[in-house]
């Protein structure tokens, strides 16, 4: 899959998504939800975050998910990469998995997601990669755009 087939999908779960404006975790996924993506924020100590409810984890989340964002430390990666592959397996749904900046999978985890047929994008920031590919001004922390 290539990066403009990522953008052409929907559907953004963000493991980690954080309330607090002054982080990438809130920037990215607001800078997404205003570009026309449903986002739908992973955070089990948030009730409601942009305006969506929060799920304790991807397995929770009644809806399709196509893109799972991720914005929590490389170590949890491989617990992330359960709950995706878990995800495929039982509802067919998640197509991408992408790790934020400077965040990197395990070799194992990378086989296991080729394996299942799910792409895998890492230490890459989706707000760079869609405004660079579509011309719209970055957001950046602290920052907000009507």
């Amino acid at each position: 899959m290539d990066l403009l087939e990522v953008f052409n999908l929907r559907t953004i779960a963000v493991v980690g998504a954080s309330r607090d404006p002054s982080k990438w975790a809130h920037v990215v996924p607001l800078y997404l939800k205003k570009a026309g993506y449903r986002v739908i924020p992973v955070n089990p100590s948030a009730g409601e975050i942009w305006g969506e409810k929060a799920y304790r984890s991807l397995l929770e989340i009644p809806d399709e998910v196509e893109v799972v964002q991720v914005f929590r430390p490389s170590e949890e990666v491989p617990k992330i990469v359960d709950e995706v592959i878990k995800r495929k397996r039982d509802r067919g749904d998640v197509k991408v998995v992408w790790l934020q900046l400077g965040i990197r999978a395990p070799e194992e985890s990378k086989q296991r997601l080729m394996e299942a047929g799910i792409a895998l994008f890492e230490d890459m920031c989706m707000i760079e990669t869609h405004s660079r590919l579509f011309g719209l001004k970055p957001l950046a922390p602290g920052e907000s755009s009507s």
